[in-house]
C-alpha cells in the first residue's frame, strides 16, 4: 500500500481547495428547505465552486462529462446512502438529505460530505444525523502520527452500534490529493490486525456512513444511487484532514 505524506505546499493547495468546499456547504446549508430541488442545490454548488476558480471533483467521475457522474455534486435523500444523482426531486419537510461536495484546484481536490435536516424531522432521524458526525469527531482521536488506521476504524463502527445503528460495509473512505480517491481506504468498521501506520503529512477523507437498520446497501437502476437494502435512512459525515503530531489539521471546516 501506497502512503502519499505531503509536503507544506502541497497541503496549502489542498487547504484552498477543501475550503472551496467548506464554503460551498455553508451556503448549500442556507437553501436547505422544503420545495427546492436536489437539481437547483448542485447548480448552485456549480456555480459558486466555478466562481472560486476550482473544478467540481465528481462531475464526470468515473467517465467523461458525458458518461461519468452527472451531478456536481452527490444529492442523496434519506434511504439514499451515497451517490444520489441531482434531479426534479424536490425535499420535503421531515426528509434528511446527504450533500457530498469535492472540488479541485491547482491539481488537488478538497472532499466532505454534510447531512442536513429538513424542516422539523423525526426524533430517530434528529439522532442519526447526531451520531454521524459524532462518530467522525470520535475517530478524530486518533487521528494523529503514530497511531494506527484500525483506529480510527473502530472507532466509527463503535459510536454508530453504541446508539443502535450500523455502519456501511460497502463503501469507505480514502486517502485524497492529486487524486479523489488515494491509498489507503480507510472503513468504518474494524479491521483485523492495525492497519498502516499514520504519518504526519498524510491528506485523509474519512466519512462516516451510518446507517438506521440493517448495514446492508444495494445499487439503484441508475448504476450510482446507493440505498439501504430496508429503505431505512442513512447519514453521511466527512472531512479531509491532515495527518500531525497532535491532533489532526481538518481543512473542509471554515
Amino acid at each position: 500500500m501506497a502512503i502519499i505524506v505531503k509536503n507544506k505546499e502541497q497541503i496549502a493547495c489542498m487547504r484552498e481547495s477543501s475550503q472551496i468546499v467548506a464554503r460551498t456547504h455553508e451556503m448549500l446549508g442556507k437553501h436547505i428547505r422544503a420545495g427546492i430541488s436536489t437539481k437547483e442545490l448542485d447548480s448552485i454548488a456549480d456555480d459558486y465552486i466555478r466562481s472560486q476558480g476550482a473544478v467540481p471533483s465528481f462531475k464526470g467521475y468515473f467517465g467523461s462529462a458525458a458518461k461519468g457522474f452527472p451531478g456536481s455534486i452527490c444529492v442523496s435523500v434519506n434511504e439514499e446512502v451515497i451517490h444520489g444523482i441531482p434531479s426534479l426531486k424536490k425535499l420535503k419537510n421531515g426528509d434528511i438529505v446527504s450533500i457530498d461536495i469535492g472540488a479541485v484546484k491547482k491539481g488537488y481536490h478538497g472532499d466532505a460530505a454534510r447531512t442536513y435536516k429538513v424542516g422539523e424531522v423525526s426524533e430517530i432521524r434528529e439522532k442519526l444525523v447526531e451520531v454521524t458526525r459524532d462518530c467522525f469527531f470520535k475517530a478524530m482521536e486518533y487521528a494523529k502520527a503514530g497511531r494506527h488506521l484500525h483506529e480510527i476504524c473502530a472507532a466509527v463502527q463503535d459510536t454508530a452500534e453504541a446508539e443502535g445503528f450500523s455502519v456501511v460495509r460497502e463503501y469507505v473512505g480514502h486517502g485524497v490529493g492529486r487524486q479523489m480517491h488515494e491509498e489507503p481506504q480507510i472503513p468504518n468498521y474494524r479491521q483485523a490486525g492495525r492497519g498502516p501506520r499514520l504519518f504526519k503529512g498524510m491528506t485523509l477523507a474519512i466519512e462516516p456512513m451510518v446507517n438506521e437498520g440493517t448495514h446492508e446497501v444495494l445499487v439503484l437502476k441508475d448504476h450510482w444511487t446507493v440505498v439501504t437494502r430496508d429503505r431505512k435512512c442513512s447519514a453521511h459525515y466527512e472531512n479531509t484532514i491532515v495527518i500531525t503530531d497532535g491532533a489532526p489539521d481538518i481543512l473542509t471546516i471554515c
